[in-house]
């Protein structure tokens, strides 16, 4: 999921590079520039999260292997699962932050960017929300063995907010580059 949105980042990127410096786009010149700084970190933060999770699922299947023979084993094993659980549930989350970044750029991009790459703009949002969808899927399916309800309920309602934000902006942004609606400069 974190490299699929971290894609998303690089076209980001890519569109703003494209657009930067041209009359055209002078008018939305602070978006561009913005854009410009934002995509390439957030490919890179993507990445990195693609690495953590990685190193968080490997934690959890150790956890799985502890062994359980006597009930000191089994206290241990068990809180070593709810630790590894939390952070494989932190990981995508955080995940979904970084592609709700992503969806931002991409939705301020559509229609103040170069209309030659504003395909490309599209698909970053289409991948951001991609990213944010399978980083959902993660977080909840690691929830129940993290052994805390109230956490685990207030981190649901966290993805929720999160995959509502990411689907209207990438369906705004979707919506402008199918229009091929030219917008106003952000408000500053």
């Amino acid at each position: 999921s974190a490299v699929a949105a971290s894609f998303g980042g690089a076209l980001v990127a890519m569109v703003a590079a494209l657009s930067s410096g041209r009359p055209k786009y002078a008018q939305h010149e602070a978006t561009i520039n913005r854009a410009s700084e934002q995509g390439p970190r957030l490919a890179e933060r993507l990445l990195d999260l693609a690495d953590q999770d990685a190193e968080a699922y490997g934690e959890y299947a150790a956890a799985l292997k502890l062994p359980r023979e006597t009930e000191t084993d089994q206290q241990t094993r068990r809180a070593a699962i709810r630790k590894a659980a939390l952070r494989a549930s932190e990981v995508p989350l955080a995940t979904m932050e970084a592609c709700l970044e992503v969806a931002c750029e991409a939705e301020a991009l559509a229609g103040r960017s170069n209309v030659n790459a504003a395909s490309d703009v599209g698909v970053a949002a289409l991948l951001a929300e991609a990213g944010a969808r399978g980083a959902a899927a993660n977080v909840l399916i690691n929830l129940p063995g993290i052994g805390d309800e109230e956490r685990a309920a207030s981190m649901t309602s966290r993805v929720d907010a999160l995959l509502h934000e990411v689907r209207g902006l990438a369906a705004e942004a979707t919506r402008v580059v199918q229009a091929g609606e030219q917008r106003e400069p952000e408000a500053q």
